[in-house]
């Protein structure tokens, strides 16, 4: 995100939703009162806008959205707590905590995040993991060719050293060179696979599991997990018989 041009559209949006006293200055009758300074349309173009940026520097923004917001009360709130996080994200992170580097759902891998986001931005975190789990899952069939297995079966025999056989392609990281590298990276991937689908996404079903950092901590975590799954999967070349 390029923090000023998302203060810039906040400050837009503040200026065009503010509420401005009558111009009493032209004669005729006197009006009492105050009215938003843009039109509705130009505020609703630039509430579009704010709405997004929300989304990435303040996610759960809207769960306490109120329905009735036609000035934008609410929601201005919100922009001004979001343009003091993008001014003051550096000096936050100095005082507050020990400057470790973000994680941005953002740049996961495609496959990890886009299907999971709407569920994430409305704080709906555990489910965003499982729609990782599911897309993965899914284009790992669809590469392969393979709808007659899935999730754990699916990533055993995808990443699995022995030879393809006909109706059972496999995917590749790197061309076998005889090497311990190449049985490494594939007994990993292999491993690893198995892991997320047998601990994360299966029990996960079901029950979240806790975490002393909290929910959100871990689905991020978790999600990140799925990401490199998926770039793995992603970047192999299938090896077909």
């Amino acid at each position: 995100m390029d923090p000023d041009w998302a203060i810039n559209e906040i400050d837009l949006f503040l200026h065009t939703t503010d509420q401005v006293g009558y111009d009493n200055s032209g004669g005729g009758a006197f009006i009492v009162g105050t009215h938003m300074r843009g039109s509705e349309t130009e505020a609703s173009q630039r509430a579009h806008v704010v709405e997004q940026i929300l989304d990435r520097v303040l996610p759960g923004w809207s769960r306490d959205r109120p329905k009735g917001d036609s000035e934008y009360n609410w929601l201005r709130d919100q922009a001004s707590r979001a343009k003091a996080a993008l001014q003051r994200s550096t000096e936050l992170a100095e005082k507050l905590g020990d400057n470790a580097p973000d994680m941005d759902a953002a740049n996961l891998h495609p496959w990890a995040w886009d299907n999971g986001k709407s569920y994430w931005n409305t704080g709906h975190y555990h489910q965003a993991v499982m729609q990782a789990a599911i897309r993965i899952n899914a284009e790992t069939q669809a590469k392969l060719g393979r709808m007659d297995v899935s999730e754990t079966a699916l990533f055993n025999e995808a990443f699995s050293l022995d030879d393809p056989k006909e109706g059972a392609p496999r995917l590749r990281l790197m061309k076998d060179d005889g090497g311990k590298t190449y049985q490494n990276l594939h007994r990993g991937a292999r491993a690893f696979a198995d892991g997320l689908y047998t601990a994360i996404r299966n029990p996960g079903m079901h029950t979240p599991a806790p975490s002393d950092g909290g929910v959100e901590q871990l689905a991020l975590e978790q999600l990140a997990a799925f990401s490199l799954l998926a770039r793995w999967i992603d970047q192999s070349d299938v090896d077909e018989a």
